[in-house]
């Protein structure tokens, strides 16, 4: 089974890129979006993806043309759940779970603190809760792939230049403290699971020609609960789709072990 996780920066923004085409050709199971910045109904190709076998869940912002995630799928999930019962989140929509016979699947979108101390204290206050949110949920969902785009490069090996960005937001010591903490609750980092190696980045900024230089963060992940270890087989930064500022990560489970 195949799971991509995906921050297209704008989901109509990336389909004027033949974004459609790139989701064809990788073929994967699962795709979990985030900052989609539409509602569906302001989308008019979605047929398309369910030519292409796609079920699709959308958890929008209230506010338009802002943040937003979604989970393609062409397994049928036993339910969906919007959101995590925290308001100020969910009025961003910032998290949608697919639980299937055996596994979950959660596309998550963390927010940013780069644009100010407000923002920064709001990320604080919801990584403190996603883990009170995941802790509960693992009673009674044990086996958790959680994909999205965290905001945080967790080492100094995630990042292009750890020295000149030690004060910033994304990688500050109680942000890396966290992920840390993350996961040491039972969670591995699937992409390190195979690959220790640095310079492996899923975000660049459009300033400087800093994706061309390969000037990085590496802030997109597909943590799974150390459970489904065992699950996996392969892990993989597909950084030639260039859709967004962010590249596609994949990730490939044996459907066997995952029941």
């Amino acid at each position: 089974m195949k799971v991509v996780t995906y921050n297209v920066n704008g989901i109509r923004s990336a389909l004027g890129k033949n974004w459609l085409s790139w989701l064809q050709a990788v073929d994967a199971d699962v795709v979990c979006l985030q900052e989609i910045k539409a509602h569906p109904d302001q989308l008019t190709d979605l047929f398309l993806l369910e030519h292409m076998g796609y079920e699709h869940y959308w958890y929008p912002a209230q506010k338009k043309g802002y943040s937003g995630t979604a989970i393609l799928t062409r397994k049928s999930p036993v339910k969906v759940e919007y959101g995590c019962g925290h308001c100020d989140y969910d009025f961003e929509g910032r998290i949608i779970r697919a639980d299937f016979e055996g596994f979950s699947v959660m596309s998550t979108y963390f927010p940013s603190g780069s644009s100010g101390d407000l923002r920064q204290e709001f990320k604080y206050r919801f990584l403190d809760d996603f883990q009170g949110y995941v802790d509960t949920l693992k009673s009674e969902r044990p086996n958790l792939i959680i994909s999205g785009d965290y905001n945080i490069c967790h080492t100094a090996a995630d990042i292009h230049n750890p020295k000149a960005n030690a004060n910033s937001s994304g990688f500050l010591p109680q942000e890396r403290e966290w992920m840390d903490n993350f996961v040491n609750s039972g969670f591995t980092d699937s992409f390190r699971h195979f690959n220790s190696e640095p310079h492996n980045y899923t975000w660049w900024s459009y300033r400087a020609g800093a994706r061309k230089k390969n000037l990085g963060w590496r802030i997109d992940y597909n943590m799974v609960s150390t459970s489904l270890e065992p699950a996996l087989k392969r892990a993989a930064i597909l950084c030639d789709a260039i859709h967004s500022d962010h590249c596609p990560v994949l990730l490939e489970l044996d459907d066997s072990k995952l029941s």
